[in-house]
């Protein structure tokens, strides 16, 4: 029984080792170059005495560091994604948490690793990516691995301004990827164009998937998807059959009027989640490509991935919602009522996840780990943890899972998970600002950030680039000269959404 996300590369690489697995600018890994450098890179984290340790990899998006990715799981430890693109105030925030003794780096990005990297020593990924390896010790750690051991970190954000560090391990990314790719149907002659940075889990749609089949990936470069035209030209050049993408950058392709100028004809695939699709645009990617098979995907970073789906097989009218369906295989959905009984057809619950897909919890946070991974209620005889997304749905008259909305103030923006509370939490703690407030208009797709104190509004919006990640900015900032109260002394959320709204 496999019990090792590797088997996948080491089973794969046997069976086609010249194949291209990884792609990138200007570089390609074949399935066997890939395997010598993840074997390398494991081998030089036993020779440092790093074992069942966190290791941030601190890189540009591209092949190599998917191979560093791999190399940590290889020597018994697991990866904690960073990129550039966050700001030194978040990146700090998680290596604080996570503390790790080694952090790999690229060329490009040394310097700004040096800048954050505290006590942790840094490895430069070309320097130890050749390393001889050692065969003894790479056989005696994965013969002492077990399913329940942690392969990654990926961290979302926390309401608290602190973000979250999930910990997803191999038996939890195996049954994901097992169960995704039957619903994607993938194989050997899946090509992929992955679009999400590889600091976020929606990462593992390719990497994974990529390994087990002898698929191919294509890294595609951050750039072209401001350019909607280039970006299917891109496509088409490299023969992409299979996208799994946030909904804002579909939405990017087809608003702009991209179809009447070039269509991606090599696309038989597009799954996608994160966001409600406005059915206006998906039935412009339906009009472009009649052919294509739909997927709209469901799922929580703390469930590992996407956890629900539904293969879009009839028409959508302007009024309705696209269902994100039912749950994957060896996964069970709990729609509960407020007070933990099973919600009816029709009635809104909160979407609660159990099977082996759920993650092991929060690092370094055990009193938010036990506040969503709770005992099933519906269980009273034996432990059973599931997980509370916060996600409302409903089942709909067709026995459809439906998303209705969130319980608290986290929000999916531009495909990404944000709570508004941390956008706050980083605001409050500039000096001159008094009070903030951060709501969502989900008809506009606009976070509006309001504050009191001396601090101008463009004094304010260049300090926030330092503190928060590009995604989480809000796109517009107001001062008011007094905060809006409800009469229990909580800051009126409702009012200030008003506001938006003139």
């Amino acid at each position: 029984m496999q019990n090792h996300v590797l088997d996948y590369l080491e089973n794969t690489a046997r069976r086609c080792p010249d194949k291209i697995a990884f792609a990138g600018e200007g570089e390609a890994l074949s399935f066997a170059r890939l395997r010598e450098m993840t074997r390398s890179v494991g081998s030089f984290l036993h020779s440092q005495g790093v074992c069942r340790r966190p290791v941030a990899v601190f890189m540009e998006k591209s092949p190599r560091e998917v191979a560093a990715f791999f190399g940590v799981i290889a020597g018994g430890d697991f990866y904690v994604p960073l990129d550039r693109e966050m700001p030194a105030h978040r990146v700090r925030l998680i290596l604080e948490n996570v503390r790790p003794e080694i952090l790999l780096c690229d060329r490009a990005s040394e310097d700004a690793a040096r800048a954050v990297a505290g006590d942790s020593r840094v490895a430069l990924f070309d320097e130890i990516c050749d390393t001889p390896v050692d065969e003894a010790a790479l056989k005696e750690i994965y013969e002492h691995t077990i399913d329940t051991d942690p392969i990654y970190i990926v961290f979302t954000s926390g309401s608290t301004g602190v973000p979250k560090g999930v910990a997803a391990c191999h038996r939890s990314v195996l049954d994901y990827i097992e169960q995704l790719s039957q619903v994607l149907e993938l194989d050997e002659n899946t090509v992929f164009g992955s679009q999400t940075p590889l600091y976020f889990d929606a990462c593992l749609k390719e990497l994974y998937p990529t390994l087990k089949f002898g698929a191919t990936t294509w890294l595609i470069p951050r750039e072209l998807f401001s350019f909607p035209v280039r970006l299917v030209e891109y496509l088409n050049e490299h023969k992409i059959n299979t996208v799994c993408w946030v909904v804002s950058a579909l939405t990017m392709i087809s608003a702009f009027g991209t179809f009447r100028t070039v269509k991606p004809g090599t696309l038989r695939t597009v799954a996608f989640g994160s966001e409600v699709f406005p059915i206006k645009q998906f039935n412009r990617w339906r009009e472009a490509l009649p052919e294509a098979r739909f997927i709209n995907l469901y799922g929580p970073t703390e469930g590992t991935g996407m956890c629900c789906y539904y293969v879009v097989d009839r028409d959508f009218g302007p009024e309705e919602a696209i269902p994100i369906g039912r749950p994957f295989k060896n996964t069970d959905i709990l729609l509960l009522t407020e007070d933990n009984r099973r919600a009816a057809p029709g009635e809104t619950g909160e979407i609660c996840i159990r099977g082996t897909s759920l993650t092991l919890g929060y690092y370094n946070d055990f009193e938010r780990t036990s506040q969503v991974f709770v005992q099933n209620p519906l269980n009273t005889a034996y432990p059973e943890l599931i997980y509370r997304t916060g996600d409302l749905g409903r089942l709909n008259e067709r026995g459809e899972l439906v998303f209705v909305s969130r319980r608290d103030y986290q929000i999916k923006h531009m495909g990404h998970r944000i709570e508004l509370g941390e956008i706050e939490a980083n605001v409050n703690e500039l000096t001159g600002v008094g009070l903030s407030g951060c709501v969502y208009d989900r008809e506009k797709s606009r976070i509006t950030l309001f504050y009191t104190g001396e601090l101008a509004e463009g004094e304010l919006v260049e300090a926030m680039k330092d503190r928060l990640p590009r995604y989480m900015l809000p796109n517009r900032v107001l001062r008011l000269d007094e905060m809006p109260f409800t009469p229990n002394g909580k800051l009126d959320r409702k009012a200030l959404l008003a506001l938006c709204r003139p």
